[in-house]
């Protein structure tokens, strides 16, 4: 099995998704942050703050992606979900989201 940061990222990012680990990874990686136990320790300069900027970036990135989708998520809910929408223009406004406008041109 290799080794890379590719792969590390997406098994990261996977935990991140998974709504039964999302907080205790998320727990785990400021407690990470804040430890003085470290891949690279924070006293050896640049080289001891990196892994935890890289950390920090991919933790802040993937979280909001997440607050962002749950957003739009609540966001489309709360419109289906309003009393003064009809059934009917749910119905309509859902095939319209599978329906194809084409201009057609008649040749002679």
């Amino acid at each position: 099995m290799k080794f890379s940061v590719q792969s590390l990222y997406t098994w990261y990012r996977n935990l991140l998704r998974n709504p039964k680990y999302r907080w205790w990874v998320i727990l785990g990686t400021l407690v990470y942050l804040v430890s003085p136990f470290d891949i690279a320790p924070d006293f050896i300069p640049i080289v001891g703050q990196i892994d935890d900027v890289f950390l920090m970036t991919l933790l802040v990135s993937e979280v909001s992606g997440l607050v962002i989708e749950g957003w739009k998520a609540r966001k489309g809910n709360v419109n289906s979900q309003d009393p003064n929408h009809s059934d009917n223009q749910s119905e309509a406004s859902a095939s319209n989201a599978n329906t194809i406008d084409v201009d057609a041109v008649s040749v002679k």
